[in-house]
């Protein structure tokens, strides 16, 4: 079994005012905490990676297919990989919360993918 304490994580910066955790993992998925400021956006990408994610506090939009969805504290959400896709946050808090990548996958660039 592996634990790993978002207190003893050093996050990246992968875009201006979007930060990311590395957490625990396996050879099949893993776990990555985010915390994005207000103002902040992550362009759109894609990855070959199933994302799904929980937003603990903010809110996100994300913009998929033309279409616009908001994300709320207690909100769970599902991307399948290769689906392109962006994310905002249109308010004035942080937005924090975690996603689960399958496979797993590193921290990421978003401007080189």
């Amino acid at each position: 079994m592996e634990r790993v304490s978002i207190d003893n994580c050093e996050p990246s910066e992968a875009a201006d005012g979007v930060h990311l955790a590395l957490l625990a993992g396996t050879d099949s998925m893993n776990v990555q905490h985010f915390e994005i400021e207000p103002g902040a956006t992550v362009d759109e990408h894609s990855h070959t990676h199933d994302q799904t994610g929980y937003i603990v506090q903010g809110e996100l939009t994300f913009l998929v297919e033309g279409e616009e969805t908001v994300c709320g504290p207690g909100d769970s959400y599902a991307i399948p990989g290769d689906q392109p896709h962006a994310a905002e946050n249109r308010g004035d808090e942080t937005v924090r919360g975690v996603d689960i990548f399958s496979p797993p996958r590193e921290n990421p660039s978003w401007q080189s993918e």
